[in-house]
């Protein structure tokens, strides 16, 4: 066990500011896995997720004496890395243009075709076509329960504006969703 594993994140901050070499090491430790969640349900895309996790870690790290401490630490860090993923999204549509449809892209494996599979890809496949705000919001809010003030801070908008994106967010993929359906009821070889 670290001596560094009892601290609680405010100060590990302070610790790394002061120049203490291990301290932001078990920050990440601590967040890495969530904040790379985040980031593959944010893009849809594991490899361009690792790389906004690298970025946002660079970049928290790099800009740690910034920390006013007015939020946690976590919701800072989630702050940094769903910036750096909308950042590399915005560079990259291009990319994901010319590669085909965003909502092509899956996480789940296309070959598993059970029910559950199913369900899974056409969440993500929503998901993805859903405009980057609400798809961010309801990542954050619906599928990491982060609190709506926790995401509005980390957003950097008003909590109204949250709970607009998540309103209008489900609808879209309820929409979606059940267009999803219809059309898997009228594929040749459907159940009935």
């Amino acid at each position: 066990m670290s001596d560094l594993e009892g601290v609680d994140d405010r100060a590990l901050m302070a610790r790394h500011v002061a120049g203490d070499a291990d301290a932001f090491g078990e920050l990440f430790r601590r967040h890495r896995d969530r904040l790379w969640a985040v980031a593959v349900r944010t893009t849809g895309d594991r490899e361009l997720a690792a790389d906004c996790v690298q970025d946002g870690f660079v970049n928290a790290f790099r800009r740690a004496g910034s920390y006013r401490g007015d939020a946690a630490v976590s919701t800072w860090l989630h702050r940094i890395v769903v910036n750096a993923c909308l950042d590399r999204l915005r560079r990259e549509r291009d990319v994901l243009r010319r590669a085909g449809d965003a909502a092509d892209i899956d996480i789940i494996d296309s070959h598993d075709r059970h029910d559950e599979a199913a369900t899974g890809l056409d969440v993500r496949s929503a998901l993805a076509r859903l405009p980057e705000h609400q798809r961010v919001v309801l990542v954050l809010v619906d599928m990491h329960g982060m609190p709506v003030a926790d995401v509005a801070d980390t957003l950097g908008v008003a909590v109204g504006t949250v709970k607009s994106r998540c309103a209008r967010g489900r609808l879209a993929l309820a929409e979606l969703l059940e267009g999803a359906r219809d059309h898997n009821d009228r594929e040749p070889g459907a159940s009935a």
